[in-house]
């Protein structure tokens, strides 16, 4: 007995030593990934400052107040420098940093795209444009960490296809933006490179899971960036950030670096301060360049036609999904900018999504948790996980039995899980695979149903409310089913974009101390702690149109900008 407990102490204490040098290893290579992101930072000072000691009399505010479409125009007629504009960038991208924690990595080969930049021929239409690009998407001798320690050892060996595009238009690639961990979280944080607060407020998340980019651009420190969407990762930032961001159909750009998980399809996009810049940016990556590069694009160019049509659109209209009540405020908004598309001589009529619930639950969640979480969990082997994510990932953890048993316990509740399931315990998986092929086909009824009733309101575009205003940092975790006013678009896979409309208003504030959402129920009672404390940040809406019809979303939403 005693050779047995003796072999069993011997054995508890091989494991913990086992994993505490696991854990140290961990540690190690975060510290490695930090000190090569800060001397990147370091050299990126200095560059700035040779710049300043060389030409001293740049008027930097001027430079960074200019509106994308005109900073194009002075650079292509010779009025501006391409090296001018790129190091007012970085030196406000320094800047905007050390507030918010959004930068992963400083790209240093953009000047070498400056130089390269300068040998072509033609000017192309992003011609000495600084861009930012979100963590993961991928640049030749760089990594795309997606916030994962086991992603920290493997260098692009190529530039994606989306950054041999842009490079092609001139664009000059010059800085990678933070994430969340794993990207599945709309809290922009990660164990290696922190916490990336929103520049409008510190208090107050960005968003995710491009909230470095959101970041960065509301912050002043890039004009243009390229963010992703699987669940409202570019139209979140853009809401919490009071920026412009654009949802494509998500094979309308080449797609970049995905995980192995992927609920719905991913979709690049770009996001700015104006939708002008957006339209722009579309322009330029729907070229032949895309086009050969990748034959799974459809090569269809941007409309110009389209976006600048005049023609009165039939609007079709909510401001409640009936699944998640938003605050007042992101409400008012879209009956605000109702009232002003029809006084403008748009057709507005009101149109209802059907059964936001099962979207949620039956089509949404049950895609990524299909396995239990299985495929998931996986990326974090060997990692520490991010506070944000334990909830989540202690749910996917609990074995099949344990949450068997949870469900019949909270069969009586069964009613309020559905419609506010915070919890991934109790939300059902695929058991075969003919269930999942089950799955994937009523994925694609619901899409031929929604279509349907669009088609019989012969609507052009829908206006819709997006979450927000900003949440206070720590909450996003706790309200992991709120962004059904954007996943919905990601299921059915529609262009949808983001517009900043209005700011909160002590009115909004006051009202929000009335708000019961749809229980009064403890969830209900967490978003109004989380958007509590909002007054002067941006309030947003939402215009979608039907798949392929990019060129038609933004023009509603250059629409809804100029009337707003």
């Amino acid at each position: 007995t005693s050779a047995a407990l003796a072999l069993l102490g011997g054995s508890v204490a091989a494991l913990v030593v086992w994993k505490w040098l696991g854990r140290k290893m961990i540690q190690k290579k975060m510290e490695e990934a930090r000190r090569t992101r800060d001397e990147g930072m370091k050299k990126m000072a200095k560059a700035v400052q040779q710049f300043r000691e060389q030409v001293p009399s740049v008027q930097t505010d001027a430079i960074l107040s200019l509106p994308l479409l005109e900073l194009t125009g002075r650079l292509r007629e010779g009025s501006l420098s391409p090296r001018t504009v790129l190091y007012t960038y970085l030196e406000k991208a320094l800047e905007v940093t050390q507030q918010t924690n959004c930068l992963r990595h400083f790209i240093p080969e953009c000047e070498e795209q400056l130089q390269e930049i300068q040998r072509h021929k033609e000017k192309g239409l992003l011609y000495g444009i600084p861009i930012s690009i979100k963590d993961h998407i991928g640049h030749k001798g760089h990594l795309a960490t997606c916030g994962l320690v086991q992603c920290l050892g493997t260098l692009m060996e190529e530039d994606s296809v989306l950054v041999k595009v842009l490079k092609r238009q001139g664009a000059i690639p010059f800085a990678m933006t933070n994430v969340p961990q794993s990207l599945f979280s709309y809290e922009c944080s990660n164990p290696i490179f922190g916490q990336t607060l929103n520049p409008l407020n510190p208090q107050k998340s960005p968003g995710g899971s491009s909230g470095g980019e959101g970041a960065l651009i509301a912050g002043g420190g890039s004009i243009l960036g390229i963010g992703s969407d699987v669940g409202g990762s570019i139209r979140l930032p853009s809401s919490f950030c009071g920026l412009c961001g654009l949802k494509p159909t998500a094979e309308r750009l080449r797609w970049v670096l995905a995980l192995p998980f992927q609920p719905c399809p991913c979709a690049v996009g770009p996001m700015a301060r104006d939708v002008d810049s957006l339209a722009l940016c579309m322009k330029a990556l729907l070229c032949q360049e895309m086009f050969q590069l990748d034959p799974s694009v459809p090569p269809i160019p941007f409309d110009e036609e389209v976006y600048s049509s005049s023609t009165p659109l039939r609007v079709g209209y909510y401001d409640t999904d009936g699944y998640f009540p938003l605050p007042p405020c992101m409400r008012r908004a879209v009956k605000e900018t109702r009232r002003a598309l029809q006084a403008a001589g748009h057709q507005l009529v009101p149109f209802s999504p059907p059964r936001i619930p099962y979207v949620m639950t039956e089509l949404f969640l049950k895609t990524f948790f299909a396995d239990g979480g299985r495929t998931w969990l996986d990326v974090f082997t060997g990692d520490i996980v991010d506070p944000g994510l334990k909830p989540q990932v202690n749910s996917c953890k609990m074995p099949r039995l344990v949450k068997k048993l949870l469900a019949l316990l909270l069969k009586p509740l069964q009613f309020l899980l559905l419609l506010k399931l915070k919890d991934v315990a109790v939300v059902s998986t695929c058991r075969s695979v003919k269930e999942m092929w089950n799955h994937h086909h009523q994925i694609q009824v619901y899409r031929s149903q929604f279509i349907a009733r669009w088609k019989e309101l012969q609507l052009d575009v829908v206006l819709c409310p997006v979450l927000g205003p900003a949440f206070t940092t720590g909450y996003p975790r706790k309200l992991l089913t709120a962004i059904s006013s954007t996943m919905l678009y990601n299921v059915l896979n529609f262009p949808a974009g983001v517009v900043p409309v209005s700011t909160v208003t002590e009115a909004d504030e006051e009202e929000l101390k009335l708000y019961q959402g749809c229980c009064d129920d403890p969830w209900d009672q967490t978003l109004k702690q989380a958007v509590s404390g909002a007054v002067g940040l941006p309030v947003a809406v939402q215009c979608v149109a039907l798949p392929w019809q990019e060129e038609l979303c933004l023009r509603f939403m250059k629409e809804v900008e100029t009337l707003s």
